[in-house]
């Protein structure tokens, strides 16, 4: 497949690549104190929010994911794309103003206001253990392997290392800017080449849709499966999905950290409305291609071979370039934002608190240190990812044994004001453990529900505990807690940022494109049911 890349395609792909470089040098001149480095010195309006929230959570396993399981199996697994919108209005209306209101910097600072400190310190710990060794190193590991499809002769380590080492180098010395703004670059340039190919082929299928669902399988465009789906059983999709989708967009630290960088809470929310609508597209640009391949090119033996084929054999010269470097900017999207997410929790959760007379020069470098480390410790785990298949596999599950208590310490713990921190420290540690024992017996055949029921299960769990512990332990200081748990002026608070836009019209109103965000997806449910 490699001699199907010309050399412009390859000099595209190269200049990207000088551009990205580019981009972190001439920031790295501005970044002068922690608050540029780990937040973009909070100036991000709402379309480099939105673009780079998109682009944060699409990576290259992701594209590749999608259009191969739609050819192999049905378009179930894109669930997981258009349905954030739901995640992000709950982040929007609650989280988002919470977390500003307070001028958090992390997540688990937010843990600590609301709990105390042992809370912080778990889930910080957690947190940055499965960014690097999971998200990190996995992103690392499935770059190559996608980047192997069009160059074969590729080596692995050395591939991973390449691509940490820009990643980090960019990171390191841009911050959070350099971030947001190389995936702001990324998404338009996927969702453009993406939707170039798209259109040419449903032109391949005569622009109809009934020839489309009528080369598919039966069941191909339904995603809602019964209950031995390997998939997504239905269960899954009511249990399962929902509470994945709200830890991932109200309480990680690698999405959330350029929400935190907004300039008020206006921009802030119309970016997460934003990312909820370009979170949509992914169905039609990735997905969909999967699923029209199934007639063009019918008996491949992988699906993760579909994409590749089609960018290679589809596109013409110079888009085939384009969509690579969205491809490989995808890689290094998951990778900075993982790497700048990781050191900001390193020095703000656990360094400044030990030293609080720490300089802001000493936290940018310490900033920068950190990221490097992160940076070498996942290129050089990545390739060993491919001795250990199954387990890697299993690994992808074990964010089902660590979001319910994280989840339930959040979703319950700003509505219910008698929560305490002994109930939220016991909820993460019983709650993670139950998890884990799940995740045993399932591996001795004596737990055989889906990973996706097995998170509502969880959450049920997890809930009981909270609740209980916090009842049977002292109640927690109303007043110290107060602007930690939801009120009512948080649907209109200003951020103590900016005064609210005065009447603003209905396309600038949150409210009203939440509900069209709603209706949107309620209706791609519907139409795909």
């Amino acid at each position: 497949m490699s001699s199907s890349i010309s050399n412009i395609d390859l000099s595209i792909v190269i200049g990207y690549f000088l551009l990205v470089l580019g981009i972190g040098f001439v920031i790295s001149r501005n970044t002068k104190t922690g608050e540029d480095l780990f937040l973009g010195g909070r100036s991000f309006g709402w379309g480099l929010i939105g673009l780079s929230l998109f682009a944060s959570n699409i990576s290259s396993s992701t594209i590749i994911g999608l259009s191969g399981a739609a050819y192999t199996t049905g378009i179930v697994n894109s669930v997981y794309e258009w349905m954030s919108g739901l995640p992000l209005i709950i982040a929007a209306l609650i989280f988002v103003p919470l977390y500003l209101k307070n001028r958090i910097s992390t997540i688990p600072e937010f843990l600590e206001l609301r709990y105390d400190r042992r809370s912080q310190i778990f889930f910080s710990a957690v947190t940055i253990f499965s960014t690097i060794m999971i998200e990190t190193a996995g992103a690392l590991y499935a770059g190559s392997l996608v980047l192997k499809a069009f160059w074969p002769d590729l080596v692995m380590w050395q591939t991973t290392l390449g691509l940490a080492l820009i990643a980090g180098i960019y990171t390191a010395f841009g911050g959070l800017k350099a971030v947001v703004i190389t995936d702001s670059i990324q998404a338009v340039i996927l969702i453009v080449g993406c939707t170039v190919m798209t259109w040419i082929l449903f032109g391949r299928m005569d622009y109809s849709w009934s020839a489309i669902v009528d080369a598919a399988p039966e069941g191909h465009f339904s995603v809602v499966r019964p209950l031995d789906d390997p998939g997504i059983p239905w269960p899954g999709l009511i249990l399962g999905v929902p509470f994945l989708g709200f830890w991932y967009w109200s309480t990680n630290q690698y999405i959330v950290q350029r929400v935190l960088g907004a300039r008020n809470l206006e921009q802030a929310r119309w970016g997460v409305i934003l990312a909820g609508f370009l979170k949509i597209i992914p169905l039609f640009v990735m997905v969909f291609p999967g699923a029209m391949a199934i007639s063009l090119y019918p008996g491949l033996a992988n699906g993760d071979a579909v994409f590749p084929k089609l960018v290679t054999e589809v596109l013409p010269v110079g888009l085939v370039g384009l969509v690579l470097a969205g491809l490989i900017s995808a890689i290094m999207s998951s990778v900075d934002s993982a790497l700048n997410s990781s050191s900001t929790l390193v020095v703000l959760d656990f360094i400044k608190p030990v030293n609080p007379n720490i300089t802001e020069k000493q936290i940018v470098q310490y900033g920068r240190i950190t990221t490097v480390i992160f940076m070498l410790l996942a290129a050089f785990w990545a390739p060993q990812i491919a001795n250990f298949t199954g387990l890697w596999d299993y690994l992808q599950q074990m964010f089902s044994i660590l979001v319910p208590p994280i989840a339930v310490i959040f979703l319950i713990g700003v509505f219910y004001k008698r929560g305490n921190g002994d109930g939220a420290f016991w909820t993460l540690v019983l709650g993670t453990g139950l998890g884990v024992l799940l995740f045993i017996l399932g591996e001795f055949g004596l737990w055989n529900l889906h990973y996706t029921i097995n998170v509502g299960l969880m959450v049920a769990a997890s809930s009981i505990i909270f609740i209980l512990i916090s009842n049977m332990t002292p109640a927690p200081d109303y007043d110290q807690i107060s602007k930690f748990v939801y009120q009512k002026d948080l649907l209109d608070h200003d951020g103590g940022f900016e005064k609210n836009l005065k009447d603003p019209s209905l396309l600038l109103n949150y409210k009203f494109q939440m509900i069209v965000l709603a209706i949107l997806i309620f209706g791609i449910l519907f139409w795909l049911w």
